[in-house]
């Protein structure tokens, strides 16, 4: 093809074809790719060997950007997590010179979660078979001819409505048992986050809701279910202890079972089927017990959701909770759907207050069903709805409604 015939001229201020950002634990796949690249007649800039010493990381970041034609990512498990890559990857920082750059996203493994603010491109895939051939058509294309290709340069916010970002994992998942609650840090705002929230006391308050859902908050709840299980709990270990003493006063009295015409006198089979059977009830019981903490601590955790996302649904962003240790994360508008709710209650109550009362019912579990792409009732038509593609928040709650979910 004419286009790969040789790479695209350099133009004024130019003196790469591509920066290339990457996790250094893909190190080795990246520097053979760098070889082939180079060995085409393509420029390429890196940091180890094109990062000007004693300069800042952002001031060498910036500069090797708005030199390159292009900037091509190498999307990795250790790319996503590593702040030192998504702070290369962060638009926020670069955003003067990525939207006039096309990006190129290159997936190096499959099932990566991809940061928030790189879900609206379309990915060239390693384990394709056609993988190179795309990647050097798109390398070796002038800018001004990507219009409409497979990459892109930065695109408005918008774009991201109802995009999952990735989970939150708590802390002290190493040592949670399942009738546990989770705690979750308050103190750093993860990176993919600090693109979309402008209030970031707004979070930490969020989070701070979330952990006020403590282990004695779970195991005092309601009290006097507590106390009618301890209770019972003293009376079946009262019961216990008294038939050991008693199976104990007939073995020493020797009153235990003798045999008559050779068979049992069946006076003991009471005594000994209350010692096998009543521990065996009170370990079930304690197991009940315990199952229904851990639903109950989950129930509490996804109130708390719902409470923390009447403060989070201003930033675009909705919190849920399925399990102890893990909050899913979606960037949805609920503007349209607020403005529904105006004109639906109106004449009723308070606009604002039903909109309230349905964050701290349904908006935990719709942020879990967005997040997952999962929801339990068919997809009602898009066009009626306020999110492009998707189930909008006021199109979740109607369905929660007639399935009389409103208490």
């Amino acid at each position: 093809m004419s286009s790969t015939d040789a790479p695209p001229t350099l133009r004024e201020g130019e003196m790469f074809h591509v920066f290339i950002s990457y996790s250094s634990t893909d190190y080795q796949w990246t520097h053979a790719l760098i070889d082939q690249l180079e060995a085409l007649g393509l420029h390429v800039c890196y940091h180890e060997r094109d990062f000007t010493p004693g300069r800042t990381v952002l001031e060498n970041m910036s500069e090797c950007i708005q030199e390159s034609q292009k900037v091509l990512l190498v999307l990795s498990s250790e790319f996503v997590r590593s702040r030192w890559c998504l702070l290369e990857a962060n638009m926020s920082l670069f955003r003067d010179c990525l939207e006039r750059k096309p990006i190129v996203p290159v997936l190096l493994e499959p099932g990566v979660t991809v940061p928030l603010h790189l879900c609206h491109l379309t990915y060239l895939e390693v384990s394709d078979p056609e993988f190179m051939t795309k990647l050097m058509k798109v390398l070796f294309t002038p800018n001004r001819q990507l219009q409409g290709s497979t990459v892109v340069p930065y695109q408005p916010p918008s774009i991201y409505n109802g995009k999952a970002l990735q989970p939150l994992t708590a802390v002290n998942v190493e040592s949670l048992y399942k009738w546990d609650s989770g705690t979750f840090s308050e103190m750093e705002v993860p990176d993919q986050l600090r693109l979309i929230i402008e209030d970031q006391d707004k979070y930490r308050n969020a989070i701070g809701i979330i952990n006020s859902v403590s282990d004695l908050q779970v195991w005092l709840r309601p009290l006097w279910v507590r106390v009618l299980l301890y209770i019972s709990g003293v009376i079946m270990f009262i019961i216990l202890v008294g038939m050991f003493v008693y199976l104990t006063a007939l073995i020493t009295t020797s009153i235990i079972p003798r045999r008559v015409n050779n068979e049992p006198t069946g006076e003991w089979i009471p005594v000994i089927a209350c010692f096998f059977f009543i521990p065996i009830g009170l370990i079930l019981h304690l197991s009940l017990w315990k199952n229904d903490d851990e639903k109950h601590v989950v129930r509490e955790m996804q109130k708390a959701a719902g409470r923390a996302n009447t403060i989070l649904h201003e930033e675009k962003l909705l919190m849920g909770c399925r399990s102890n240790s893990k909050i899913y994360l979606v960037y949805v508008s609920l503007d349209g759907c607020k403005c529904e709710f105006e004109e639906t209650f109106k004449q009723q109550v308070s606009p604002d207050e039903a909109f309230k009362k349905a964050l701290l019912m349904f908006s935990s579990g719709y942020a879990c069903c967005l997040a997952k792409r999962h929801f339990p009732f068919p997809q009602p038509d898009s066009y009626l709805g306020h999110l492009d593609g998707g189930v909008c928040f006021c199109q979740y709650v109607s369905q929660q409604l007639n399935r009389g979910e409103w208490k």
